[in-house]
């Protein structure tokens, strides 16, 4: 008898597989009913649940395409997507995935936000930018007046060298009454002082110009547009008639050397500039009472905050022997000293102390149209900062007492030619201890420069082979002086 064969190639029928058989069974039928559907429906393409379904997709719409081949569990056609990984439910999506998508998220909301902070940051530093460039003055009628007498000025020799003029200026009016009276706002020149920054930019020389030096003045304008003619008077009056362009004219006239640029700070500047930088330590070998210059400080080691420098270094009559000859050498050594705190404790590298110096600096300047922008005046520090503190070096140009009024000064000649010459030729200036000096010259030297009368360095058994002029640098501490 022969055996019974289905008419699908389903599994054979046998007693081992009933549930089996009965699954394939229905499935053949639901095939069928399938088929004669599509037939009917007019597609003639069965597993197509539409048009536009391609046969073969395995999306679950139809009969699995002849690539996949399998059905899924529980006999469902185009399931076997989820045999091969894919995604039916959100529970079963992968963990890993989830995770990335979350570090994904996170990262742009991190640079989202250091983006904004960035944006922050250059907005927060271009608006002190901005302010403390605006807080420097442009003196533009200096500029005028030194144009229109160029061709009587000296001609530059050390090309790369570089001579500033630092005028402190002496006005009594606006916030600077306080010390001293009221003259209806007229200026002197309290302070001048000639600044010399090397071509290597590897020493500075500050020769300050005593404002009692009996000097030739050129003729002037003065701001009510009037011409002074040429006189012989003490220096610091040429501010007084022509303002900072006579100064300027002036100091040429005298020196032979070409000032580059030029500044004026007021008393107030010089007072926040010392508060900024914490104060600047010195040492008093008496004590000082002096109500003109509101100044009441012990002997002793001590530090000096603002004010108290200001009355500092403008005390005259109380401190000493009174002259204006030891009021500069302690300018001098006091400016040293802030020179060296300034570098001692890194201010020009550290944002938090450098801004307020900066900002007091900025306020109390007024400067030629060269030095009147935030970047000019940081490519000038810039080139200042690698200056070793014993290279920066404060002198005074050799004087005497004039010979008809001894409470003025002269020049002694030759000494201060040559030491002009010097400077203008950009060459080395010895600076020594106006004490250390006059052992040198065995005890007879007058601390300008001079031996017997003579310029250091040629009088008979003289220890220098090349002149050498009293001073201090700014590695120089006020305590051993």
């Amino acid at each position: 008898m022969d055996a019974d064969v289905t008419d699908s190639a389903g599994t054979p029928a046998g007693p081992e597989h009933p549930a089996e058989d009965k699954r394939q069974d229905g499935a053949q039928e639901d095939s069928r009913a399938a088929a004669a559907q599509d037939e009917a429906d007019g597609t003639g393409q069965p597993g197509r649940a539409d048009g536009n379904q391609e046969p073969g997709t395995g999306d679950g719409a139809g009969t699995a395409g002849p690539d996949t081949g399998d059905s899924g569990p529980g006999g469902a056609p185009g399931s076997g997507a989820a045999e091969d990984g894919g995604v039916r439910t959100w529970a079963d999506r992968p963990k890993d995935g989830i995770a990335a998508g979350h570090r994904s998220h996170w990262l742009r909301w991190t640079a989202l936000a250091a983006s904004f902070l960035v944006l922050i940051a250059a907005g927060a530093g271009w608006w002190l930018y901005k302010k403390l460039d605006g807080n420097i003055r442009t003196d533009t009628s200096a500029a005028a007046e030194l144009k229109a007498y160029e061709k009587e000025r000296p001609t530059p020799v050390a090309q790369d060298a570089q001579n500033i003029l630092l005028i402190g200026s002496d006005s009594r009016s606006g916030d600077n009454r306080e010390y001293g009276r009221d003259d209806g706002g007229s200026q002197r020149s309290d302070t001048t002082i000639l600044l010399h920054l090397a071509a290597d930019r590897k020493s500075a020389t500050a020769m300050s110009v005593p404002r009692d030096l009996m000097v030739e003045i050129p003729g002037c304008r003065t701001a009510d547009k009037k011409t002074t003619g040429e006189q012989f008077a003490q220096f610091n009056s040429a501010f007084e008639l022509g303002g900072t362009a006579c100064t300027i004219r002036t100091v040429e006239r005298m020196t032979g050397i070409r000032v580059d640029h030029h500044m004026v700070v007021d008393f107030n500047g010089f007072k926040d500039m010392v508060d900024a930088v914490d104060g600047v330590e010195i040492c008093l070998k008496e004590p000082i009472d002096d109500a003109d210059a509101h100044l009441r400080l012990p002997s002793g080691r001590q530090k000096l905050d603002g004010e108290e420098a200001l009355g500092y270094v403008r005390v005259r009559k109380s401190l000493g022997n009174g002259s204006d000859t030891e009021r500069m050498d302690r300018q001098q050594r006091f400016l040293g000293a802030l020179v060296n705190k300034m570098q001692s404790n890194g201010v020009l590298l550290n944002p938090t102390r450098l801004y307020p110096v900066l900002d007091a600096a900025t306020k109390s300047l007024t400067t030629d149209p060269g030095l009147d922008s935030l970047r000019d005046l940081y490519d000038l520090v810039r080139g200042m900062r690698n200056v070793p503190t014993d290279k920066v070096q404060f002198l005074t140009v050799p004087r005497q007492p004039y010979r008809q009024n001894a409470n003025r000064d002269e020049l002694v000649e030759p000494d201060a030619g040559r030491l002009f010459r010097q400077l203008r030729e950009d060459q080395p200036v010895a600076v020594v201890p106006a004490d250390e000096l006059k052992e040198k010259n065995e005890g007879v030297g007058t601390g300008d420069g001079t031996r017997d009368g003579k310029p250091d360095g040629t009088g008979s058994g003289s220890p220098t082979p090349e002149p050498t002029y009293s001073g201090s640098n700014a590695a120089d501490d006020l305590c051993k002086q």
